[in-house]
């Protein structure tokens, strides 16, 4: 099967500023449980995905394209660009801000965590 790009705009993305365009690449149904989002992600200058957690959840951004800046768990700031992987793990609080003048695309995986026995 082959699926045509989708793209949805999101206003506010977790509470952030301005769009995000989203390509969602299989649906939650097609990850059978395991996960809950697999999509790109495009956030224009001026954008960001708000600050949030992750709870029972884990997400590494993987930067394709453009240049943000993370605020990981500890509200440190790094630059990130192509080719770096941003590694939310579960409990984590984290943001993505374009403070930059292209926009950023970034792969987006939400992996779900067991609850242990």
């Amino acid at each position: 099967m082959v699926r045509r790009e989708q793209i949805r705009e999101a206003a506010n993305l977790e509470g952030g500023k301005g769009k995000a365009f989203i390509c969602q690449i299989v649906t939650p149904q097609e990850l059978h449980g395991s996960a809950k989002l697999y999509a790109k992600v495009v956030l224009p200058p001026g954008s960001s995905v708000g600050w949030h957690r992750h709870v029972r959840e884990t997400e590494p951004y993987y930067i394709l394209k453009g240049q943000a800046d993370f605020i990981d768990n500890d509200r440190s700031v790094t630059k990130v660009g192509p080719g770096d992987c941003c590694l939310i793990e579960e409990g984590q609080y984290h943001s993505l801000e374009n403070n930059y003048g292209e926009d950023v695309e970034f792969m987006a995986l939400i992996v779900n965590v067991p609850e242990s026995n």
